[in-house]
């Protein structure tokens, strides 16, 4: 056995291990703000599950459910609409009225963004969401089409009133200005999705500049991109169970965690079952530590760059 089987075998028994310890252990739940959802504090990401096969997208899926995920997540433009319809493969009959879905529009007007979601709809074989968001949000142009008329806020305040959804929200990564101005601009958003994670206070934080204002209104906070799409991996600044640790012990509801396969998925269940929060000082160590190393753009490539740099590209990347 060489050196790298020897570490895939060790890390295979490490799982085994902590999947064994936690098995009966149910999945931590919180309150989504004050929407009245009791979610897992994971929800199954869903930009990932296609970068496979579909049929490793359908076992992902079912093994979701089956180690205990009542939330999961998608969104139009995932895979050219393949994460709603591989949902819509697996969440049928009684699974549907047990479990909460959340998919998302990226299109700006009321009339594209409502098209979005009766196609969701039609994919995932669902009457209604429970949950649709406001996709990718990083301009203050775009909220300047998404709250003018015909933009897509009135197919959202419409879609709510029509009962297609239950609950609505917003999503972005780029820049906290623009959550801060949509959060301001209108009282009806119930939800709130943007980066948190142990470089995002180093630059262009949410933690410090949305985070705060989200939970002063009551309203339910979905951390994203723990791992900074991959970013903290790439430059050897974490481990990925220390990034949702990270993310967990701030006060987020869930953290949206996609997975490429069924290990990862059970490794990152295993995780939160363990988790338990980053004392104060813990915390202030590690930031103190990442600090140091590459920071702003350099990790969290999807965030605007400084002194009005390019535009992050809208896209979804590696393990969140």
């Amino acid at each position: 056995m060489n050196r790298r089987q020897f570490l895939q075998a060790s890390s295979s028994a490490v799982l085994a291990a902590e999947l064994a310890a936690y098995a009966d252990t149910p999945i931590p739940m919180a309150k989504l703000g004050n929407t009245g959802l009791q979610v897992t504090r994971i929800t199954l990401g869903g930009a990932h599950m296609r970068f496979g096969t579909e049929e490793n997208a359908l076992k992902i899926i079912r093994s979701a459910l089956d180690l205990g995920i009542n939330f999961f997540d998608s969104a139009r433009k995932y895979n050219n609409g393949e994460s709603d319809a591989c949902y819509g493969k697996v969440i049928t009959g009684s699974i549907r009225q047990k479990v909460f879905l959340m998919s998302k529009a990226e299109l700006r007007t009321r009339d594209e963004a409502m098209g979005q979601l009766e196609a969701t709809l039609r994919a995932m074989k669902t009457d209604y969401l429970d949950l649709w968001q406001c996709h990718e949000v990083v301009t203050q142009a775009e909220v300047d089409k998404i709250l003018g008329p015909g933009g897509s806020l009135e197919a959202f305040v419409q879609a709510k009133k029509q009962g297609k959804v239950r609950h609505i929200g917003f999503t972005g990564h780029a820049d906290p200005e623009v959550h801060q101005r949509l959060l301001a601009s209108y009282d009806g958003w119930e939800t709130v999705q943007h980066p948190v994670n142990l470089v995002d206070p180093h630059y262009l934080s949410f933690i410090e500049n949305v985070l705060p204002k989200v939970r002063a209104k009551g309203l339910g906070l979905l951390a994203m991109k723990c791992n900074a799409m991959g970013g903290i991996g790439k430059n050897k600044i974490a481990s990925y169970a220390e990034c949702l640790r990270f993310t967990l012990s701030q006060d987020v509801d869930t953290v949206v965690s996609g997975a490429t396969t069924v290990e990862e998925l059970r490794q990152n269940v295993a995780t939160v079952k363990a988790f338990h929060k980053m004392t104060p000082k813990e915390q202030s160590e590690l930031l103190t530590r990442t600090k140091t190393g590459p920071v702003g753009t350099k990790v969290e490539n999807y965030k605007k760059a400084p002194a009005g740099g390019a535009l992050p590209a809208h896209r979804d990347g590696d393990r969140a």
